[in-house]
């Protein structure tokens, strides 16, 4: 493996444990400054290490939220990845796409299972994908719908709340028209 010295610091992030401090359970962990930073190559070599670890230590620990959270910064560029291929779909913006993408990434870590021998890439985009998938098809409707019919419809929500607030009731279809 060959990771940049750039990429791993002497110190490391701020409130997380020190990996190379003993009894802590990170002995054998390089100390990563910038994970986002990481190419994917070598994003790849370390999430197998990490993800080893991260079997070993008990949820909950400071130890194994430290690991967890480098894995998923470490493994972001693989979720933009994903996340490109749905950027010109629906109304969705990029940042939103990429937000919905990490919950499939956190799903992944939290299920992956090394004894199976698979990489973890093949694991997690899957995962990825379908939570974007899901995302889409949640928030995006059955049919093509124009937009003036979408925004009327978003018109006609607003004026019922305003009727609801003078009436003190439900406006009927007289109201509403």
């Amino acid at each position: 493996m060959t990771t940049p010295a750039t990429h791993l610091d002497s110190a490391s992030p701020a409130g997380a444990p020190d990996p190379g401090r003993r009894g802590s359970g990170f002995a054998g962990l390089p100390r990563i400054g910038r994970a986002t930073e990481i190419s994917p190559e070598d994003a790849r070599e370390l999430t197998r290490l990490f993800l080893q670890r991260l079997g070993e230590l008990d949820e909950g620990t400071r130890e194994h939220q430290y690991v967890r959270n480098t894995l998923i910064e470490m493994n972001l560029s693989l979720v933009r990845f994903v996340a490109n291929r749905f950027r010109n779909r629906g109304n969705g913006e990029m940042e939103d796409i990429v937000q919905v993408g990490t919950v499939g990434l956190i799903k992944a870590i939290d299920r992956f299972d090394l004894s199976r021998e698979v990489a973890f890439t093949s694991f997690a985009i899957p995962y990825v994908q379908g939570e974007i998938m899901r995302h889409f098809r949640d928030t995006s409707w059955a049919v093509h719908v124009p937009r003036r019919l979408q925004e009327l419809r978003v018109e006609l929500a607003r004026a019922r709340e305003h009727l609801v607030s003078v009436l003190d009731r439900d406006p009927s279809v007289e109201d509403l028209a």
